[in-house]
């Protein structure tokens, strides 16, 4: 069986470069109900940062955005919104805007070779099983006209942290789930991300944030700054994650990864207590940031410590200018930047 590690393929760290990066319109009035406006404001300046388009020319200098959109009115909508931004939109439908676990994760090769791999996707463990979720993955590989591998077990992409040179963060809470794949212990999963993701080493957490629907999504926990470096929170006073951050910083502190390094661990303020509007707690995390060609797009939550994550992250990308983003509304809906992006890498990067 071919697969991308026997084919030479691996998935690029996301600070490499990126071709495009893909995103779904916000456009579910049942989904998102009251909040979908706000939803789709945070969705636009998302957008831009990313795009970061020439003042003169109106042309992105950051990366080209690829819009999915369900039907000719959410396109409307959506041009409209993103007017100016050079977008390209494409008309697959889905059921909600987390393409970072319902799109293809993007490989690069040999020969300057692009690749998609897709897994089977049940809803995050059968909490939320929409229409058409199951069907966005083959549909974006498609559509971008690229050789796709296919597996059978579940895996979203917002589980899944790699360096680009062979490491993977994960967390038990998630992929040793029994509401995934129940028949794969640690070991299998291990040679899975090894045959999917080209990667050598996965290293593990135990688990993520309170109320995390995902079970743990390494995305909004730990993420790889530069080679050998990762970040992660540092509790606030009130924070309800305190024990799980402080584990997540002791472990990683002990990790080396697939080049033999010790991890170097930077701690970056944590939002504290966000609650929704009926006082529950929310996973909120400034780690959940997206690395885009120029940009880097940091969700904020009108918490005090915006600022603070915002200048403590701008200091681990020197090259790219940060930008704090409200993300509010989108995280109402059950994450945030990183969740609702999936990067395509430029060939050869």
């Amino acid at each position: 069986m071919q697969t991308p590690l026997s084919d030479g393929f691996i998935q690029p760290a996301e600070w490499q470069p990126h071709s495009a990066c893909w995103l779904a319109w916000p456009s579910d009035a049942e989904l998102w109900q009251s909040d979908l406006p706000k939803a789709q404001v945070e969705f636009a300046g998302l957008c831009r940062t990313i795009a970061d388009p020439d003042p003169q020319s109106g042309l992105p200098r950051g990366e080209y955005l690829k819009i999915l959109v369900p039907d000719a009115e959410a396109e409307r909508a959506a041009r409209l919104a993103l007017e100016g931004l050079g977008a390209r939109f494409h008309r697959i439908r889905f059921g909600d805007i987390w393409l970072r676990d319902t799109a293809p994760i993007f490989l690069t090769g040999p020969c300057r070779a692009l690749a998609a791999v897709r897994f089977a996707f049940n809803g995050w463990g059968g909490k939320y099983v929409l229409d058409h979720d199951t069907e966005v993955a083959a549909a974006v590989a498609a559509t971008a006209d690229l050789p796709t591998y296919s597996f059978p077990w579940v895996l979203e992409g917002g589980s899944v942290e790699v360096d680009g040179e062979g490491t993977c963060l994960t967390t038990r809470q998630c992929l040793l789930n029994p509401n995934r794949n129940p028949g794969m212990d640690s070991k299998a999963i291990e040679q899975g991300l090894k045959e999917a993701l080209g990667v050598r080493k996965v290293l593990w957490l135990d688990e993520g944030l309170l109320n995390d629907h995902t079970d743990g999504h390494i995305d909004t926990i730990a993420r790889f700054a530069a080679p050998g470096v990762v970040v992660c929170m540092q509790a606030a006073p009130d924070d309800p994650n305190a024990p799980v951050l402080d584990n997540i910083a002791a472990t990683l502190a002990g990790f080396t990864d697939a080049a033999g390094r010790m991890l170097t661990v930077v701690r970056v303020p944590s939002p504290g207590r966000v609650v929704d509007d009926n006082g529950e707690v929310m996973p909120a995390s400034y780690v959940n940031f997206y690395i885009a060609n120029r940009t880097v797009a940091v969700p904020t939550y009108g918490a005090p410590q915006d600022a603070a994550a915002v200048s403590a992250i701008a200091a681990l990308f020197p090259g790219r200018r940060t930008v704090g983003l409200p993300a509010r509304t989108i995280l109402l809906g059950g994450g945030a930047f990183h969740c609702i992006t999936q990067q395509q890498p430029e060939a050869g990067s």
